[in-house]
């Protein structure tokens, strides 16, 4: 085991622990608004009512990521999905402005696939888009929340986040996850770096200009 590992592993194995007591806590006492937005999507857009996708975790490896589906299946007449601001819901918009459409990852983390605080986990053919660098992001669990999420979420570029993400990889401490945690609730409670450019989310990363030299 190298010095580092040595150095990280009771403070990863506290990581673990706070993760599977948070999680549980939060989605028993979340159980009935859980159940309210159930509710409330199936009336709304029918089923499915989760949203459920392959991300990379931990080194890169494959897991299903949960979210409240905030938009429609709405294609055009070629048969590809409408832009995704004409197909998130009222509701949907709601959820994500809150980001009551996160919690069902509380599940992921309960799971281990996630931890509460970590780089997002992103879609699995970014994998290859990586340079070794950004890469480094996947060197933790992916979190709910991370260092990107407080300092600009998507408002930020692409290159911003992954610096960011390898920033927190190379400067963790259970310390800095309670201020990403604290950041964290001010940040959604003041609906901050929400959209980016006129998008609901993020768009596709294809990869840094010195991955194309």
């Amino acid at each position: 085991m190298s010095h580092r590992g040595r150095q990280y592993g009771l403070p990863l194995k506290v990581k673990r622990t706070v993760d599977l007591i948070v999680s549980f806590a939060l989605l028993t006492a979340f159980s009935p608004l859980l159940f309210a937005v159930g509710i409330l999507l199936f009336l709304t857009i029918g089923r499915p009512i989760l949203f459920r996708q392959r991300r990379a975790g931990r080194y890169g490896r494959p897991f299903i990521v949960y979210k409240f589906r905030t938009m429609t299946d709405e294609r055009c007449v070629q048969g590809q999905p409408v832009a995704d601001r004409e197909r998130v819901t009222r509701v949907g918009r709601l959820l994500r402005l809150l980001s009551i459409d996160e919690l069902p990852q509380l599940w992921n983390v309960l799971r281990g696939d996630m931890s509460l605080v970590g780089p997002r986990p992103l879609l699995m053919q970014y994998l290859e888009r990586y340079s070794a660098e950004e890469m480094r992001r996947h060197q933790v669990k992916p979190g709910m929340t991370g260092w990107a999420q407080v300092n600009g979420r998507n408002a930020t570029s692409w290159q911003e986040r992954f610096a960011l993400d390898v920033w927190y990889v190379e400067n963790w401490r259970l310390a800095l996850d309670v201020r990403i945690l604290v950041r964290t609730l001010r940040t959604v409670l003041a609906g901050e770096g929400v959209a980016r450019g006129g998008h609901v989310s993020m768009p596709e990363f294809l990869g840094s200009e010195r991955n194309k030299s």
